[in-house]
């Protein structure tokens, strides 16, 4: 009786853990870049009365009696589908249309230290001049993922390439050929791996693999989309749909627990 209630406790934490994650993709429904999560649930352990027994000359054989302890969670994934476009006209807002990481990190001596890695390309320019990102101040990595990214003060004005190259204007109209910074993507060989860090960033995991550093439309990055963002990939038709899912799988388990308690009623009434 108290192994039904075990088992049945298992799936309700594991239903609420559910509700969390799909509570969190909801609320970040309109969060840039951000990658929905998905739950796993596999079977706990089980009790065996007997593994079976193969069948000999004169009997046939007898298959495994066993019952289940229970749920566990299998894992927390991240789906990293791609995102809508979403168009914003600001020059410093650039989406990744593909594969790839914007690379961020603190600076010194001149030198970028790769720290974080996001989609949301939502970035600012900062007093002096680099490409940061706004709530946290980190640079943004050029193509070797540790140069800053630096628009001149003499510029009229600046666009932003599918390559990642900035390009600017000079006051007189021309090109300033002698300055033309490159936005740096990293790719890993399994994304899904990265650790998230919140505001949306990721670091790197330990099964994520290790970072590579490319220009954008190069080794297998995407290209970038200046004035635009990458959309949330969350499917609200899909999380509701979970969420359902969720809170049935929950209420079936405290039904459990009620039958349970009802038996074990019965069975104290015995004495009387």
């Amino acid at each position: 009786m108290l192994r039904s209630m075990s088992a049945a406790i298992s799936g309700m934490r594991n239903h609420q853990t559910a509700m969390d994650v799909v509570a969190s993709n909801i609320a970040n429904v309109n969060t840039s870049g951000y990658k929905a999560a998905r739950v796993n649930f596999k079977e706990a352990l089980y009790q065996s009365y007997s593994k079976g027994s193969s069948g000999g000359t004169d009997t046939g054989g007898t298959n495994p009696m066993q019952v289940g302890l229970g749920m566990n969670l299998g894992g927390v994934t991240s789906v990293m589908t791609q995102g809508t476009v979403v168009s914003t006209g600001k020059n410093t807002d650039t989406m990744i249309q593909g594969e790839g990481f914007f690379v961020l990190g603190t600076m010194n001596g001149g030198t970028v230290t790769p720290a974080y890695f996001t989609r949301d390309g939502s970035f600012a320019v900062d007093s002096q001049g680099y490409l940061v990102e706004p709530v946290s101040g980190l640079y943004v990595g050029d193509v070797a993922g540790s140069g800053p990214i630096q628009i001149q003060g003499n510029w009229s004005s600046f666009s932003i390439g599918a390559d990642g190259k900035i390009t600017g204007v000079l006051p007189d109209g021309s090109v300033d050929t002698a300055n033309q910074p490159q936005i740096g993507l990293a790719k890993f060989p399994n994304p899904e791996g990265l650790v998230r860090g919140g505001n949306s960033m990721y670091q790197a995991g330990n099964n994520s693999g290790p970072a590579t550093y490319n220009a954008p439309n190069s080794g297998g990055c995407g290209q970038m989309v200046a004035g635009s963002l990458e959309a949330s990939n969350v499917d609200l038709a899909e999380q509701f749909s979970r969420m359902i899912m969720a809170q049935r799988g929950f209420q079936a388990n405290t039904r459990i627990i009620n039958s349970s308690d009802e038996m074990l009623q019965e069975l104290n009434n015995l004495k009387r």
